[in-house]
């Protein structure tokens, strides 16, 4: 055997890969990982936690709001649905 320069056999390997699978690796839409000190890390992490309970609080404000507006609209103290009620049982 003579030595087969890496170029060559990478070239090889991966026509041997080309030819046994079908599977492809995503194109790769990000940059690489990279290295952050300590300090950038904690205020990262400290606005994603602020946005995520900022987020949160909104969610939270829609959804009260949505309750209290059907609350708001099923609740009829001297509505239709009593008169009716009270004839019925007053008729009784």
């Amino acid at each position: 055997g003579s030595p087969v320069p890496p170029e060559e056999r990478r070239l090889r390997d991966k026509k041997h890969l080309d030819d046994i699978t079908a599977a492809r690796l995503p194109p790769l839409h990000h940059s690489p990982a990279k290295l952050l000190s300590i300090e950038e890390s904690i205020t990262i992490q400290i606005q994603q936690k602020e946005a995520y309970e900022e987020m949160q609080a909104k969610l939270a404000a829609q959804k009260l709001a949505e309750r209290m507006n059907i609350k708001m609209l099923r609740f009829e103290p001297e509505g239709e649905a009593s008169v009716q009620y009270r004839e019925v049982r007053d008729e009784d």
